[in-house]
């Protein structure tokens, strides 16, 4: 068999969410916890506007989840810590030769290199839960990794990063070709694009160290969306010069060269923890539209949703003010996982 991962702009039957719950990502004081709620809330209903919800829920958020998401986003009880949906869910898959299958890849989640503060064993078995629940075939996988660190065209290109599927609290003992030959066997993979680093906030004690899916994504075959960052006062106004100077000299997996649009960071660079990765790369598409995030920059804001649909055409964006997110380590994409459409289901 053959699986390979539809591009995210594929038809999907579903997303997938994981509901907050108290812990160090949610953070302290009801006031701020409330913030976390509210913005997670957010974003399964605005995706409910497009496509069906699915919100694993810890037992002990059962009364708050339902008064908060409403009858119509469908609910499953499960035991969680993190509540990251796209790095410790299932990498959702098809298999061309079986018109009709769904596969759902299980990486080995360590919480993102098994951080000290970082409690993760609940929600490690996660994907194997939904896989069962969404009736796919579970592709087992020994490879450390995350949803948030691939970026796939469907059509055999794959973003990585170094500092992520070579780092050695998660694969200590990968090198490049294992990577690869792990990628071509759970996703169809047939071009691995290796980014030598993610933005700078990402490699603080609370980050990813280099996830993909802050910087770039492939938002059609050939098109490349890539963060910048203009203001040289932020360290990551070079990272991005570097790495845009790097995929230039790359190509896909049918030897296209890229065509990227730049997506501008907001103006604030720094907030009470230091340089921000505010980044409007992190958004998801779904039926119909892309939900993108937003960061109370009514001008940068406004650029962002232009260029998103310049590079998807036909889509309507919507704009959720995406600041509580990222301020507990990611954004819209992280904590969301599409299960795309099998053709037979496919009008």
């Amino acid at each position: 068999m053959t699986w390979r991962m539809p591009s995210e702009t594929a038809r999907h039957d579903r997303t997938w969410m994981a509901f907050p719950r108290t812990g160090t990502t949610l953070g302290d004081g009801e006031a701020w916890r409330e913030t976390g709620y509210a913005a997670w809330t957010a974003v399964a209903h605005a995706i409910s506007e497009f496509e069906p919800v699915t919100m694993v829920v810890d037992p002990s958020e059962r009364e708050r989840a339902r008064r908060m998401l409403g009858s119509h986003i469908e609910q499953i009880e499960a035991p969680l810590d993190e509540f990251w949906m796209r790095d410790f869910g299932p990498t959702f898959v098809l298999d061309d030769d079986r018109p009709g299958v769904l596969g759902a890849v299980d990486w080995i989640f360590n919480g993102w290199g098994d951080h000290g503060w970082a409690d993760w064993k609940k929600s490690a078995e996660i994907a194997r839960f939904i896989a069962a629940h969404s009736g796919a075939e579970l592709v087992s996988s020994v490879l450390v990794n995350e949803g948030g660190g691939i970026h796939v065209d469907g059509e055999g290109t794959v973003l990585v990063t170094d500092t992520v599927q070579l780092d050695p609290r998660r694969n200590p003992y990968a090198d490049r070709s294992r990577v690869e030959a792990e990628l071509a066997r759970t996703l169809g993979a047939t071009k691995v694009i290796w980014l030598p680093r993610g933005l700078a906030r990402d490699y603080d004690e609370f980050g990813t160290s280099g996830h993909v899916d802050i910087v770039a994504t492939i938002a059609s075959p050939g098109v490349l969306l890539l963060h910048r960052q203009s203001n040289p006062e932020h360290p990551d106004h070079q990272v991005m010069q570097e790495l845009r100077a790097h995929v230039e000299k790359t190509t896909d997996a049918t030897g296209r060269r890229w065509t990227i649009l730049e997506l501008d960071a907001p103006a604030q660079i720094r907030d009470e923890e230091g340089f921000v990765d505010y980044s409007y790369v992190n958004h998801l598409a779904v039926n119909g539209g892309i939900v993108a995030c937003g960061f109370g920059d009514e001008e940068a804001d406004a650029a962002a949703k232009d260029v998103l649909q310049q590079a998807y055409p036909g889509r309507q964006v919507v704009t959720l003010d995406s600041r509580a997110i990222f301020a507990r380590g990611g954004g819209i994409h992280c904590i969301t996982q599409q299960q795309p459409s099998v053709p037979s289901k496919v009008a």
